[in-house]
């Protein structure tokens, strides 16, 4: 194979892996809407053009090249600084902090300097300098793949600009050395872009634990209010059994049988406090783990804590099940968390109404359990419908609007299930679930 074909076959795999780049970018994009993905698949889509008229492979007026080499490093600038992490400059408090900072400025600027030597082109050298400074003024952030990236192409500059590699490397006729830096470019740093948008990921999973728990805090008032009026019967009922007990040790009538009927009455009493402890705390406490779990203990969770409050208003809870032994898979609290959020809005929307009610019924439907909450409250407008799974979209005058967006969130990604809702005013909303049966 001659030099012509050889040089052609470098620039055809050039191409593709820019191509490529910039299809991977794009699509990120697309789904994530992030400004690094579009900047990034920009300056190498200026980038590509930029080499197909270096190449003189293709037909272009000699200024099409210098535009998009400006367009290439204006892009690349707009990458750099979304990509970065930390202060590009940092805040310096004394005069030790100025002169580090000013001989680790010098060597960034040295290196970059080293690096356009080296490659001769503009825009990853705008991004590899921006990045260095990022890495160098937050060296105590911890370790990130950038200090790698920018570690292991510095003392690459460095080595093959004292050694004046590039020049045997000229000398020898070896392909151009920038078709080497554009693939090598372009492969890691579409590599360090799946990191990023794989911490994004993490993030937002993150995000969406924190809003789950703060939505249980948020409901945290009520929750006590519900704990102490489950406590208040049973302690009662005990208050109750030791003032006829004493009554009797004082008026000599306290019998054996009678001491240890009470004795049994007052631990039943004690081990419904137990239970309805237990049930909060099951409650409340982060799931770690998905696992198989019984649809009707998801349910038991989630009405044990909301009961005493629909009481409190008078509103009738009925429970129907096709059976009993519906098995799910993922994590049991969450689902709960979704069921009381449910039941919460129902028992809201049923304030005026004279005979309030919540159905709760759950059904096969092929290989998938089915839950549908119905009441019989004032209902959804048309206009507010189709916005109530918005995050931080609410009508209540002090909710949170993160509520029916955790639902919707809980239910799509935990449970690979969805959640459809259907309303009309005065006639009440039905909310159903579809999740896959665990088998």
């Amino acid at each position: 194979m001659n030099v012509d074909n050889v040089t052609l076959l470098a620039y055809g795999g050039t191409f593709g892996i820019l191509l490529m780049s910039i299809v991977y970018t794009l699509v990120r994009y697309i789904y994530s809407k992030e400004i690094m993905y579009i900047s990034y698949c920009l300056m190498q889509v200026f980038s590509l053009g930029y080499i197909s008229a270096y190449s003189h492979l293709f037909l272009f007026p000699p200024f099409v090249q210098e535009i998009f080499l400006l367009l290439a490093s204006l892009s690349a600038v707009v990458f750099a600084i979304a990509f970065h992490e930390g202060a590009l400059f940092p805040k310096i408090k004394n005069f030790k902090e100025l002169v580090i900072n000013t001989v680790l400025l010098n060597v960034v600027i040295l290196t970059a300097f080293y690096h356009y030597i080296l490659f001769e082109y503009l825009p990853y050298t705008v991004v590899y300098a921006i990045l260095f400074l990022s890495v160098v003024f937050n060296l105590r952030s911890g370790f990130k793949p950038t200090i790698v990236y920018v570690i292991g192409w510095s003392l690459l500059c460095i080595v093959l600009f004292v050694f004046q590699l590039k020049q045997v490397y000229i000398e020898r006729g070896y392909v151009d050395i920038v078709l080497a830096a554009f693939a090598v470019e372009a492969v890691l740093f579409t590599i360090s872009i799946s990191y990023k948008y794989n911490l994004f990921k993490n993030q937002a999973l993150d995000q969406q634990n924190m809003l789950f728990q703060q939505s249980k805090m948020a409901k945290s008032g009520e929750m006590i209010a519900n704990i102490a009026h489950q406590f208040r019967q049973p302690l009662n009922n005990l208050s109750y059994m030791l003032i006829n007990m004493k009554n009797r040790y004082e008026s000599k009538t306290l019998d054996e049988g009678y001491f240890h009927q009470k004795i049994a009455s007052a631990q039943e009493q004690l081990q419904f406090l137990s239970k309805t402890i237990d049930d909060f705390k099951e409650f409340y406490t982060p799931a770690k783990a998905k696992e198989p779990f019984l649809l009707r203990e998801a349910i038991h969770n989630s009405i044990a804590v909301i009961t005493p409050d629909l009481k409190s208003k008078g509103i009738v809870l009925e429970l129907t099940s096709c059976d009993e032994e519906i098995m799910l898979y993922g994590k049991k609290n969450e689902l709960s968390q979704v069921l009381l959020a449910l039941i919460s809005n129902a028992s809201d929307a049923l304030r005026e109404r004279s005979e309030p009610k919540i159905t709760l019924r759950t059904q096969h439907a092929g290989a998938e359990a089915v839950i549908v909450i119905e009441d019989n409250g004032k209902g959804i407008s048309s206009d507010t419908l189709g916005k109530i799974f918005n995050p931080y979209f609410t009508t209540k005058s002090q909710g949170s609007g993160i509520g029916l967006y955790l639902c919707k969130m809980i239910i799509e990604k935990s449970f690979g299930g969805k959640i459809e809702v259907e309303s009309k005013i005065r006639e009440g909303t039905t909310f159903t679930l579809s999740m896959a049966l665990y088998h």
